[in-house]
C-alpha cells in the first residue's frame, strides 16, 4: 500500500481532533492518532505538539470556508450573489460540523488571524456591490449589513450543528432573514425575495439537508 502524503496525514489528524473536540472526548497524543495510521511523532512533526493541533483545527475551518466561498460564481444579480454566499456558508457548516464548531472556539489562537476575516470580507464586498449597482440604498453600510447577515446565519447554524435544530430548517429561515435584512437596506421586496429564493434553489447549490 503506498504511503500517504504528509498533507493527508495532517488532514486526518485535524479532522479527528475536531470530531473529538465536538464529542467532548479526552484528547491525548495516543487517542488522537488512534485509527489514523499516524504515529504520535506525527503530531510534533506537523503541529509541534498538542497546542499546535488546536490552532490548526481552528485555522482549517476558516481555510475550508474561504475555499468554499471562492467557488461561488458572480452573476448579473448582486442580491442573488449575496444570498449565494450564505448558501455556501451553510453548506460548509453542515458538511463539516465538527470543524465549524471548532472554528469559533477561541481557547486556541489562530495560526493566521487575518484568515478568519477573509470570509466576512467577501460578504462585505458582495453587499457593497449590491449597493453600488443600485439594489440597496446609496448610504448602505455594507460592513454593517454583512455582519448582521453573518450573525443571523451563524446563530442558526450553531444550533443546527449542535443538534438543537434539524438541518432542514436552514433554507427557510435563511431566506426570510436575508429578505428582511436586504429589504431593510433598500432592496425592492418582490425583487429581493426572487433573488434570494433563487439562490437557495437546489439547482444552485443548496446544502443537502
Amino acid at each position: 500500500m503506498p504511503r500517504r502524503p504528509d498533507a493527508e496525514v495532517r488532514r486526518r489528524l485535524v479532522e479527528r481532533a475536531a470530531r473529538m473536540l465536538a464529542d467532548r472526548e479526552p484528547v491525548t497524543l495516543r487517542s488522537l492518532v488512534e485509527g489514523t495510521g499516524a504515529s504520535t511523532m506525527a503530531v510534533y512533526t506537523h503541529f509541534g505538539g498538542m497546542p499546535g493541533v488546536w490552532r490548526a483545527v481552528r485555522q482549517e475551518g476558516f481555510t475550508r470556508l474561504s475555499a468554499r466561498l471562492a467557488t461561488v460564481p458572480r452573476t448579473a444579480d448582486p442580491v442573488h450573489d449575496v444570498a449565494a454566499l450564505g448558501v455556501a456558508y451553510a453548506a460548509n457548516a453542515i458538511e463539516s460540523p465538527a470543524l465549524y464548531r471548532a472554528m469559533f472556539d477561541a481557547v486556541a489562537e489562530l495560526e493566521d488571524p487575518a484568515g478568519a476575516d477573509s470570509g466576512l470580507a467577501v460578504l462585505v464586498d458582495a453587499v457593497a456591490r449590491a449597493r453600488d449597482e443600485g439594489r440597496l440604498a446609496a448610504g448602505t453600510d455594507a460592513a454593517g449589513v454583512a455582519t448582521r447577515l453573518w450573525l443571523a446565519g451563524h446563530g442558526l447554524l450553531a444550533l443546527v450543528v449542535q443538534g438543537v435544530l434539524p438541518a432542514d430548517v436552514v433554507p427557510g429561515h435563511s431566506v426570510e432573514t436575508a429578505v428582511a435584512l436586504l429589504t431593510a437596506a433598500g432592496d425592492e421586496p418582490a425583487a429581493c425575495r426572487t433573488s434570494v429564493t433563487r439562490a437557495w434553489e437546489p439547482s444552485t447549490g443548496r446544502p443537502r439537508v
